[in-house]
């Protein structure tokens, strides 16, 4: 993919959150999103279109991060009341409220089969819950980081998890290994290419790095951006050719994956833009910000 085709073309501006959003996700397919913030609300959007489609409320702080299982009927979120919730996407009940977690919640992932969500927390701990018991207690706990976890990326075998303490950490969970990336800067945000042979983590120095997964060697560094203070999303296009994350000054760059240079960058938000999910089939993302809003780019 060139340059050219990167999106960047405002196709639509969706509002409905009052206040900060924290999250944007596409669904697996690209047709729908999933938005998250400081209002306490999940919101569910038909992003092509411009809809707000349904609201899911029960969250008694700020909502972090949500996701959707492949076949788009449940959900789990997490945020500041320290919860993990499992919902049902098409009534918007609350299956079930995985409690554990001593402080906030950063991050949740579903694994493949959406049998287990995983959660990653300020208390320093990842934890594992089975959505198919109907046990609230979590079935593993990670806890050999040193600060809040900030980000999390499952495999079928995996659960990949980055650091304040400035490492990404990747843990076996058939042999119960753990393999530890010291990257000497805070990591706020980790992100899988789609081969899955790469990380990228987005640090606290404003500065991205894409790890090889199988050795660990520091593959590139990606620079221009602001990140100094937020937790902020990066991700690679759906082609693997480009990295995109946003800034704190409210612009989203691409860089070239191999030559580390900005082959585009643009002003898409008034304040910090806190996430960006890029579609897994076209030219079209979607990112999130501060400043309310959540942003639909096109090529």
């Amino acid at each position: 993919m060139s340059a050219a085709n990167l999106p960047r073309t405002e196709a639509n501006v969706l509002r409905a959150h009052e206040g900060a959003v924290l999250a944007a996700r596409f669904n697996a397919n690209g047709e729908y999103c999933l938005s998250c913030g400081k209002d306490r609300t999940i919101r569910l959007w038909n992003p092509h279109r411009g809809l707000h489609i349904k609201t899911y409320k029960s969250h008694g702080r700020e909502v972090r991060d949500v996701h959707v299982t492949l076949d788009n009927s449940k959900l789990c979120s997490c945020g500041g009341d320290r919860q993990v919730f499992y919902w049902d996407v098409a009534t918007g009940r609350v299956i079930r409220k995985f409690r554990g977690h001593d402080s906030e919640v950063n991050a949740v992932k579903f694994n493949e089969y959406a049998s287990v969500v995983a959660s990653a927390g300020y208390d320093r701990s990842v934890r594992a819950w089975d959505c198919r018991s109907h046990s609230t207690e979590p079935i593993q706990i990670i806890d050999t980081f040193s600060d809040s976890v900030m980000s999390i990326c499952l495999t079928k075998t995996e659960i990949i998890a980055g650091s304040v303490d400035g490492t990404f950490r990747t843990f076996d969970i058939r042999i119960g290994r753990e393999i530890s990336d010291d990257l000497g800067q805070p990591v706020n945000c980790i992100s899988l290419s789609n081969d899955g042979n790469c990380v990228l983590a987005s640090c606290l120095d404003s500065t991205l790095r894409l790890l090889d997964r199988s050795t660990g060697e520091l593959l590139q560094e990606y620079k221009g951006h602001t990140c100094k203070s937020f937790k902020m999303d990066c991700c690679l296009t759906n082609t693997d050719a480009h990295v995109t994350g946003g800034s704190e000054d409210g612009y989203i760059y691409f860089w070239d994956l191999v030559d580390a240079n900005v082959v585009s960058r643009f002003r898409a938000h008034s304040s910090v833009v806190t996430s960006v999910s890029y579609h897994p089939k076209d030219d079209c993302m979607i990112s999130a910000s501060v400043d309310g809003t959540i942003g639909v780019w096109k090529a």
